[in-house]
C-alpha cells in the first residue's frame, strides 16, 4: 500500500449511483482496513432535491474542506424520476449534468481535489463540427474545468480527442477490454482464444482504433465494416445507413467479437451480426462499454431466438434496467472494482498508467486458457508502452 495520501477522500454518488459507490465504498474499506483513522465510510451524504416546478439545488451535508473528492455520476440513468407539476418524469442527460454542476457548486471550492467519474461521457457523440451546429461536449468539459473540476476520468469515449478542449486539467480515458475478455472466459469456458478460432470486428471505421488494440494484443485477425450512408437525407437528425460493407479474412467457423462503444438503437451492430452469421460465423459476441438499448430490448430477443447474437456483454457504468439483467442473451460486466482502484490510486497520488495499460493481465488471462485447452499459443510481443 502506496504511504502518501493527497488527501482526505471522500466519494459522492450522484442520483442513480447509490448501488455502484457503495459498491466502491465497500473495496475501498476491505482495503484501507488496517488504518487506524479510516473512517467508518467514504460516501458523503449530498442529495439535489426539487421544487414543484422542476428546478432543483444540491445539499451536502458534510464539510468538504480539504479533502479529496471523487463523484460517481451516470448521466443517462433514466431510470431516476422526480415530480414536477404532480407527473412523474424520467431524469434527462441535461438533467443529471445540471445536478452534476449543482454538487461541484455546494463544495463552494473547500475542497482540495475535484475528481469527476462520468464513465460515459455527457454529449460525447457531439464531439465535432460538421455544420452550423454546437459543439456540446466541449462546452461541458470547459464548465467543469472553469469549476474548479481537476480530474476528469471516462471510459471508452466516443472520441477522445474532445478532451483537447481542455488542454489544462487531467482527462483519463479507460477501457474496459480486460474485464470484457474475463467475463467472456467465464461465461464460456470452451471458448478457445487463439488466431484460428477467435476474430475481432469493427462495425464501422470509427471503432477501428478499440478493435486494433484487441487484434494487437490477443494476436489475431481483424475485419470491419464500413456504413453507406445516404447523405442527402437526415432521419432523426443523421444521415441513414444505407448498407455495411464487409472488408477482411473468411470468418467460417470462427467465433467472433464484435466491439462497439454503445448500443442505441441496436439495428446497426445486429445487421452487422446478421452478415457475419451469413458469412458462416460459428458465434457472436457483442463487445459494448455502454448498453442503452434506446429502442428496447425486441430486436435482440429476435436476433438471439434466431441464432444470430450468442452473448452481449456490456458494462455496469451506464443504468440497466432489470428486465436486460433478466434476457438470457446478456451478460453484465462489473466494473465496480476496476472503478475502486482508479479512485484508490489516485488519492494516494500515484500514477495510474499501469491500471489503464492492461496487457500483462490479459497476456496472463490467455495464458491461462490456452492452458486450460491444451493449446500451445504463441502471444504476441507488445510494448509497455
Amino acid at each position: 500500500m502506496k504511504e502518501r495520501l493527497f488527501g482526505e477522500l471522500a466519494v459522492i454518488g450522484m442520483s442513480g449511483c447509490e448501488n455502484f459507490v457503495q459498491c466502491v465504498d465497500s473495496y475501498l474499506k476491505e482495503w484501507r482496513k488496517d488504518d487506524p483513522d479510516a473512517p467508518e465510510t467514504y460516501l458523503i451524504d449530498a442529495d439535489c432535491p426539487r421544487f414543484g416546478s422542476g428546478e432543483a439545488k444540491a445539499l451536502i451535508h458534510q464539510s468538504m474542506r480539504g479533502k479529496d473528492v471523487y463523484i460517481v455520476t451516470d448521466c443517462f440513468n433514466y431510470g431516476v424520476t422526480y415530480e414536477m407539476r404532480g407527473m412523474r418524469v424520467p431524469m434527462s442527460p441535461d438533467d443529471h449534468f445540471q445536478d452534476l454542476k449543482r454538487v461541484i457548486a455546494a463544495i463552494e471550492g473547500k475542497a482540495h481535489r475535484v475528481s469527476v467519474i462520468m464513465p460515459m461521457l455527457y454529449e460525447g457523440r457531439q464531439h465535432n463540427r460538421s455544420s452550423r451546429e454546437s459543439l456540446d461536449c466541449a462546452l461541458a468539459l470547459q464548465e467543469l474545468a472553469n469549476m474548479g473540476v481537476s480530474n476528469i476520468i471516462t471510459f471508452d469515449a466516443h472520441d477522445a480527442r474532445v478532451q483537447n478542449a481542455i488542454p489544462l486539467i487531467g482527462f483519463d480515458n479507460v477501457r474496459p477490454t480486460y474485464q470484457m475478455l474475463k467475463a467472456l472466459v467465464k461465461e464460456f469456458p470452451d471458448i478457445s482464444l487463439s488466431h484460428d478460432q477467435i476474430m475481432i470486428i469493427s462495425p464501422d471505421e470509427g471503432a477501428m482504433s478499440r478493435c486494433m488494440y484487441y487484434s494487437s494484443v490477443m494476436g489475431v485477425d481483424i475485419g470491419m465494416f464500413y456504413k453507406r450512408r445516404n447523405y442527402a437525407v437526415i432521419v432523426n437528425g443523421k444521415n441513414p445507413i444505407e448498407a455495411h460493407e464487409y472488408l477482411g479474412k473468411d470468418i467460417r467457423e470462427k467465433d467472433v467479437v464484435v466491439v462497439d462503444d454503445m448500443i442505441s438503437s441496436g439495428e446497426s451492430i445486429l445487421d452487422v451480426s446478421m452478415q457475419l452469421k451469413a458469412k458462416g460465423a460459428r458465434r457472436i459476441f457483442l463487445f459494448v462499454s455502454f448498453g442503452l438499448f434506446c429502442n428496447g430490448l425486441e430486436l435482440f430477443d429476435r436476433a438471439y431466438e434466431d441464432g444470430i447474437i450468442t452473448k452481449v456483454f456490456t458494462t455496469n457504468l451506464v443504468y440497466g434496467p432489470p428486465e436486460l439483467l433478466a434476457r438470457p442473451w446478456y451478460c453484465q460486466v462489473n466494473m465496480c472494482k476496476y472503478v475502486s482502484y482508479i479512485i484508490d490510486t489516485l488519492n494516494h497520488d500515484a500514477s495510474i498508467s499501469e491500471l489503464l495499460n492492461p496487457v500483462q493481465r490479459i497476456h496472463a488471462l490467455l495464458e491461462r486458457q490456452s492452458e486450460k485447452l491444451g493449446e500451445a499459443e504463441q502471444l504476441p510481443l507488445i510494448s509497455k508502452e
